[in-house]
C-alpha cells in the first residue's frame, strides 16, 4: 500500500484523524507537509458527511444487535454531551468549527460530527463548520509538526524532549489549578 494511501486511511480513522496522520506522514514517511496536509484534511473530511447523514441509524441499528456497540455509543455520546455540548450550542456553527480545531484527542471531526447530530445542526451549517475546524486543526498539527523537527534539528532532541515534558507540566498544572 503507498504511503499516501497510508495516509489518507489514518486521517480517516476516530481516534487518529489528522492528529496522527499528519506527523505520521512527515516523519515516518517523509513526505512534504503540504501534500500530507492536503490529503489528511481530504481523507479527515470524507467520514464527516456520512456520518452527519446515517450515525443517529447506524448508532440505534448497532446497539440494537450488539451489547458492546450499545455500551461504546452510549460512552461517546454521554462525554460528549457531559463535555463540549452546552459550550457548542451556545456559539452555534463557530463553536463547532473552533471544538473541531482543537488539536487534542476526542475533539476532532468525528465527535463534532456526532455533536452536531446531536444538536440536529443542519447539513448546511455543520459541514462548513466542521471542515473549518479540520483546516484549522491540520495547519496547527502542521506547524508544531514542523517546529519540532528544527526544534530537534538545530537545537537537539534533549531540548524537544524538555519543551514537550515542560508543555506537559504547565497542563497538567492547569487543570489541577481549574478543579
Amino acid at each position: 500500500m503507498s504511503e499516501l494511501l497510508q495516509v489518507f486511511l489514518l486521517s480517516m480513522t476516530p481516534l487518529g484523524e489528522l492528529r496522527l496522520s499528519i506527523p505520521m506522514g512527515v516523519l515516518v514517511y517523509h513526505i512534504d507537509e503540504v501534500t500530507v496536509f492536503l490529503i489528511s484534511v481530504i481523507g479527515n473530511l470524507i467520514p464527516v458527511a456520512f456520518l452527519l447523514l446515517f450515525l443517529k441509524k447506524i448508532s440505534i441499528f448497532l446497539s440494537n444487535k450488539s451489547l458492546f456497540f450499545k455500551k461504546a455509543f452510549n460512552w461517546w455520546e454521554n462525554n460528549a454531551k457531559e463535555k463540549h455540548l452546552n459550550k457548542i450550542q451556545k456559539y452555534g456553527a463557530v463553536g463547532l468549527a473552533l471544538f473541531v480545531a482543537v488539536p487534542l484527542p476526542l475533539t476532532g471531526a468525528w465527535t463534532g460530527a456526532l455533536l452536531a447530530t446531536i444538536m440536529n445542526m443542519s447539513l448546511r451549517k455543520s459541514i462548513p463548520a466542521i471542515a473549518a475546524g479540520v483546516a484549522i486543526a491540520g495547519i496547527i498539527v502542521s506547524l508544531l509538526v514542523i517546529m519540532g523537527v528544527n526544534i530537534e534539528k538545530y537545537l537537539g532532541w534533549q531540548t524537544l524532549v524538555g519543551a514537550a515534558i515542560l508543555i506537559a507540566l504547565v497542563f497538567i498544572v492547569r487543570q489541577i489549578l481549574r478543579k
